[in-house]
């Protein structure tokens, strides 16, 4: 098969051995190569030339699909100074070959690429494209960016294709491609998330990039599985004072893997061990609801003593990998595990000193991220207790506040925090919760959203969507809230999770109608909005941003890697769209912050690219919640951006003026040759 190329020709100079990766346009030794992919074969695949003879000079192709495959590039000194690549197999090279399919195509008529009305096609195409991608979401954004930032995009693309061809190539290091054996040792960009973690942060080059990138706000996350599960294993092991206690004896592993468990602060613990196991919470001796010192249930653990329990500890709170894979047993599968991590980690979380301790650690994980804000939920369903205290008051959360609050202006002082500007809470229910048990609950947070109102950011109902209560269900006790906040005197918006889910017209599916009749002001996930032509005309025209979740979402079963997600179809029509971590701790991240999901995100889109992440991160600021607004303050300041007098416009131009300096840190540190950047520009 031959295929013809045209490039404005100066002359190739390649050395023998010289390693050269070809994409879809490519500097070859001065020559500008245009290259479509061959036979099916991808277009980013790296050669490695043999000797130049006669103007012919060959590249082999190492490749598990065909490892033999073979490409040749041939002058030809013929008028138009034509450029042919031929594709052939390893033993048909001769030159013979090159000039007879050229010849042969030639007598059959068949048009070459320079002939004009080729061309003129080619031109109608790419016209099509560029008018095309006046509809995406970082349009606008694309139109503003400066040299430096457009410089530090077409570097940071380059990067990317190379490690397309050498990182993300099973070939490339066996070592590490063995090591995931259940994979079969393939790895490509896109792969599943818990897959590519290790390569991703050991091997990538545009992970290290990513990772200085200025994310701007973190507007979905849940506070409790925010905290490193291994470290607060730690922290309760060594915080004085703390037991362990069940309703039923943790006798066996089924009980061990689904029993309900405690964490208390306890003064004279009763719970003990004769040193046959007698009286400990693991044998059939134990009395219900008996505190045991949790540092001795550590020790008479049954399998491996201590270490053995912290295995345990660690995976009632974490979704294994192998879990993760398990994608045939179904959402509400993973969802029972998901829902019962919160259960564990909320008794070692929310006694006051550890969670004090903890929200100091990860505010600086974030703030070393890039996110300079905060929007938490939180589901007021777990009991505070302060320090020395066995029980925290029910029903009230005024200590946990004052505490939250503490934290965070104690971690604006330090210098990690300087430039970190705040965080609020969202105050979430769960959504099967009944209207009699909801109603306190309403109240609490229009309670503390009075004594508080720096805090309280917003409202939310969360938990699986296709179990709990629909939006259309939850109508009337909405409104019944929102009543009582006007009778209140309190502002307190809706940023609902909606269309969570695989359906499509079904009861959980239409939350989206709900969310946005209700008044949302941005909706949690929204998975299945892309299949709603007009309910993304209403987003878009209501100023409503998408937090999307892509590793959330693949770990919890809606896509079965980043590869399938929604994500792209919204950033294609114009919706506005933020990216978020939702639970990370529980999803197996193993670091805390936004570059997982931005990686896995800039990896897998072709049309993404630089532009593309930095216009989510600036949507992030645009809809945080970062202060209280009437809805129209709220649009206001969304339309106005930088152009605002407000606390977010203040906050864009920082962000700004922080991508800025980061796109001058990535030219630095990766210069782009000269005619390499030319040739981009080119395209």
């Amino acid at each position: 098969m031959g295929v013809l190329l045209l490039a404005p020709i100066i002359e190739l100079e390649t050395q023998a051995a010289t390693s050269i990766l070809l994409s879809s346009y490519d500097i070859c030794g001065g020559v500008r190569i245009p290259l479509w992919p061959v036979n099916g074969h991808d277009k980013y695949t790296t050669f490695s030339t043999g000797k130049s003879t006669n103007g012919t000079l060959t590249f082999l192709k190492t490749s598990l699909i065909d490892p033999v495959v073979c490409f040749k590039l041939r002058i030809k000194n013929a008028a138009g100074k034509q450029y042919h690549l031929d594709m052939a197999e390893s033993e048909d090279l001769s030159d013979v070959s090159i000039d007879s399919d050229l010849e042969w195509e030639l007598e059959q008529g068949i048009p070459q690429v320079e002939d004009p009305f080729i061309q003129k096609y080619i031109k109608g195409r790419e016209a099509l494209i560029e008018q095309e991608k006046k509809k995406r979401h970082d349009a606008l954004f694309k139109s503003t960016f400066t040299p430096i930032s457009a410089r530090a995009a077409k570097t940071l693309s380059r990067i990317r294709e190379k490690e397309l061809a050498t990182t993300w190539n099973p070939s490339y290091d066996d070592s590490i491609s063995a090591a995931s054996s259940k994979n079969g040792g393939n790895f490509f960009p896109g792969m599943m998330f818990t897959l590519a973690r290790d390569r991703m942060e050991k091997e990538s080059t545009v992970w290290r990039i990513i990772e200085r990138m200025p994310k701007g706000a973190l507007l979905h996350a849940h506070m409790d599985a925010m905290f490193d599960i291994d470290w607060l294993v730690e922290q309760v092991l060594n915080e004085e004072g703390l037991c362990i206690l069940a309703p039923e004896a943790l006798k066996d592993d089924d009980t061990r893997q689904d029993g309900m468990i405690q964490i208390r602060y306890a003064d004279h613990p009763t719970g003990s061990t004769d040193g046959n196991g007698n009286g400990s919470i693991w044998s059939t001796h134990y009395i219900s609801m008996t505190p045991v010192p949790i540092t001795l249930a550590a020790e008479t653990f049954p399998n491996d003593g201590i270490e053995g329990f912290k295995r345990w500890l660690i995976g009632r709170c974490v979704i294994s990998q192998d879990e993760s894979f398990y994608h045939h047993h179904g959402l509400d599968a993973i969802w029972q595990k998901f829902q019962r991590c919160f259960l564990t980690i909320g008794w070692m979380l929310f006694y006051e000193p550890i969670f004090r301790r903890g929200m100091q650690r990860m505010l600086g994980q974030l703030a070393d991220d890039g996110i300079s804000y905060v929007d938490f939920r939180v589901a007021f369903k777990f009991e505070f207790r302060p320090k020395g205290q066995e029980y925290g008051e029910p029903g009230s959360y005024m200590e946990f506040f004052r505490a939250f609050d503490e934290e965070i202006e104690r971690f604006r002082t330090t210098e990690k925090g300087n430039r970190f500007h705040g965080a609020r809470i969202i105050w979430t229910v769960i959504r099967s919760t009944n209207n009699r048990d909801m109603v306190p609950n309403m109240a609490e947070c229009i309670r503390i959203k009075k004594a508080m109102p720096h805090i309280i950011a917003g409202f939310d109902y969360v938990g699986q969507e296709d179990k709990g209560r629909t939006l259309a269900d939850l109508v009337p006790i909405t409104f019944w809230f929102r009543k009582q906040c006007v009778e209140a005197g309190v502002e307190i918006p809706f940023f609902f999770h909606a269309g969570e889910c695989l359906g499509d017209g079904d009861s959980t599916d239409q939350n989206l109608y709900d969310a946005i009749l209700l008044g949302t002001r941005r909706i949690g996930h929204g998975y299945s909005l892309y299949k709603h032509p007009l309910l993304i005309d209403m987003v878009k025209e209501k100023k409503i941003l998408i937090e999307s979740c892509p590793i959330s979402n693949e770990i919890l079963r809606l896509s079965s890697s980043i590869l399938t997600h929604s994500l792209p179809a919204l950033l294609s029509r114009g919706v506005s769209i933020s990216l978020n971590n939702d639970d990370p701790a529980i999803l197996g991240h193993g670091k805390n912050g936004l570059s997982h999901d931005y990686w896995q995100t800039y990896m897998a889109f072709e049309s993404l690219g630089l532009e593309g992440l930095a216009t989510m991160a600036e949507n992030s600021i645009r809809w945080s919640a970062i202060e209280d607004q009437t809805q129209g303050e709220w649009l206001k300041e969304i339309s106005e951006g930088y152009l605002g007098h407000g606390a977010k416009a203040q906050r864009l131009k920082e962000w700004r003026s922080g991508f800025e300096k980061f796109c001058q840190w990535i030219i630095m540190e990766f210069p782009l040759e000269d005619d390499e950047y030319e040739d981009d520009e080119g395209r």
